[in-house]
């Protein structure tokens, strides 16, 4: 199995940035879709972004041209870089990953999950 970690949430003002970081262990992104949720209180968890190597890069219309996903396979890990940040991205953050390189918008076609990182954005 693979276990992911999510790491660089925290406090930011509106207009700032943060970089997510997820990182894998047990199996490589390599060859699979990663992607990034997120769930907001009282809110049902939403698709933010995907990066699989058959079908690019795709973003929630929300984050498109604030938001960009990338990886880096040598350190076996994914990033989520989000600029111009608004207060509506305040959410839990989680990352997932895809054996089958699909990189779909639902939650239940990812194996495997992280425990998430707390992103606040402040007005």
């Amino acid at each position: 199995q693979v276990q992911l970690v999510e790491s660089g949430g925290g406090l930011v003002q509106a207009g700032g940035s943060l970089r997510l970081s997820c990182a894998a262990s047990g199996r490589t992104f390599s060859s699979s879709a990663a992607g990034w949720f997120r769930q907001a209180p009282g809110k049902e968890r939403e698709f933010v972004a995907a990066i699989s190597w058959s079908r690019g890069t795709y973003y929630a219309d929300s984050v498109k041209d604030r938001f960009t996903i990338s990886r880096d396979n040598a350190k076996n890990t994914v990033y989520l870089q989000m600029n111009s940040l608004k207060p509506e991205d305040t959410a839990v953050y989680y990352c997932a990953a895809d054996h089958h390189d699909y990189g779909g918008s639902g939650s239940r076609g990812y194996d495997y999950w992280g425990q998430g990182t707390q992103v606040t954005v402040s007005s």
